[in-house]
């Protein structure tokens, strides 16, 4: 694997815009597919100039053909990210995490649970930050599950939402995924006073890695809960939690959180708790949002997303994709399925990229995508599931659940 799938994300995701169906189809892609894999990696030549990447595919060709793709990554993956795993530390971009891990219950392989728990501290010493760090490693014990607590790779204030985080946590969870037995439905995000601001921006900036979400005694700058629709967050705050005015912006943030339930019934799940007379430390009485949120799984094909690009623009959210010319900080886009019919608007961006799966549409019937009130009508043969398309997803995002073997591009109005 390269040293971060996030890092070619742009080029790769533009690469399968481009994708179509080639004229002259292979009998049969998935054993061109596999005998392609045999190979050692230096031999194999570019996957996306083979014609098998290229040719359509059946709902159970697909399912094979990610299969054999997933599994030749997580062998690469072993090999590769051996030593970083069992040195407990990540470098990517010349940015390093150390991590340390704990693992509670039993539940087998590719079951567990995965705890990511940033510490508090921020534009601090770096003796203070390391303390922060090791005060965090035994904050919380979840009744199952892998509990990571990593140390921040800077001592900026804003250490947790700096631009090089997502990449690291990307690179976390791909190798918890493959080391740990880590379910990548089962993997929640908290953090403590500085970590809690981390929370409300990475949370909703990362919005579709995650689970569940618990901001504690944090403070979120500027950040929106908008990505949150399909991430159910806990806010927990000491009510004389004075500094910053974190008690008072964390009841405000639960206050834009109920609005945005009452909008969407479906969506925004939250519990904001307010812990009267206590400070900035909570007594622990904010550990009741672990089991919280273990009561929770990711859907990583929700039928409705709400995307606002962060400043630390995202290529991807889901199954959305902003071209590069498009992503701008609070460039927005509302999509929605209904059946064979997908809603997108934005004020925005003038153009987007679905990418899709039988998880979300029947590839084997027409799809039509609203834009902006602009309908378009694909027949199936303009949609075809491709190896190609599957290869790229798991390029950009190291996670079998958000393979997805078509594509296309639409515009808005003019």
């Amino acid at each position: 694997m390269k040293t971060a799938l996030r890092t070619c994300a742009v080029r790769a995701v533009a690469a399968a815009c481009a994708l179509v169906a080639a004229p002259a189809c292979p009998a049969d892609p998935v054993a061109d597919l596999r005998a392609y894999l045999e190979r050692p990696v230096p031999e194999r030549p570019p996957l996306a100039d083979q014609a098998f990447s290229a040719a359509a595919l059946s709902r159970e060709q697909t399912r094979e053909a990610a299969g054999l793709l997933w599994d030749d990554a997580v062998a690469r993956m072993r090999t590769e990210r051996k030593a970083e795993w069992e040195a407990r530390s990540i470098t990517i971009a010349g940015k390093t995490m150390k991590f340390e891990v704990r693992t509670f219950g039993d539940r087998p392989d590719g079951q567990r649970a995965l705890f990511i728990s940033m510490h508090g501290g921020g534009g601090a010493p770096p003796a203070v930050n390391e303390q922060q760090w090791k005060n965090q490693i035994g904050l919380y014990t979840p009744r199952e599950g892998v509990y990571i607590a990593p140390r921040a790779p800077t001592d900026a204030w804003n250490m947790w939402h700096e631009a090089h985080m997502d990449a690291l946590f990307d690179r976390l969870i791909e190798d918890a995924v493959v080391f740990a037995g880590i379910n990548p439905d089962r993997v929640y995000l908290m953090g403590y006073s500085a970590g809690g601001d981390g929370v409300y921006q990475l949370g909703p900036r990362m919005a579709d890695r995650w689970a569940a979400a618990a901001m504690m005694a944090g403070h979120p700058n500027e950040a929106s809960p908008v990505n949150l629709r399909n991430v159910p967050f806990s806010i927990q705050c000491g009510g004389d939690d004075g500094a910053f005015d974190r008690s008072k912006v964390c009841r405000e943030w639960g206050e834009k959180l109920d609005r945005l339930r009452e909008g969407d019934l479906q969506g925004y799940e939250h519990q904001c708790i307010i812990y009267e007379g206590l400070g900035h430390w909570m007594n622990r009485k904010d550990a009741q949002a672990v089991d919280w949120m273990l009561g929770h799984a990711r859907d990583p094909m929700p039928t409705r997303i709400v995307w606002r690009q962060d400043d630390v623009l995202s290529p991807r959210l889901y199954w959305v994709v902003m071209p590069e010319a498009e992503r701008k900080a609070g460039a927005e886009v509302r999509a929605s399925i209904e059946g064979q019919t997908i809603t997108v608007a934005s004020e925005s961006v003038k153009s987007i990229t679905l990418l899709l799966g039988d998880e979300l549409v029947d590839l084997d019937k027409p799809v039509e995508v609203v834009f902006n009130g602009k309908k378009s009508s694909f027949t199936s043969s303009a949609l075809p599931r491709t190896i190609g398309n599957l290869a790229l997803c798991l390029g950009t995002r190291g996670d079998r659940r958000m393979m997805l073997p078509a594509t296309v591009t639409v515009p808005a109005l003019p």
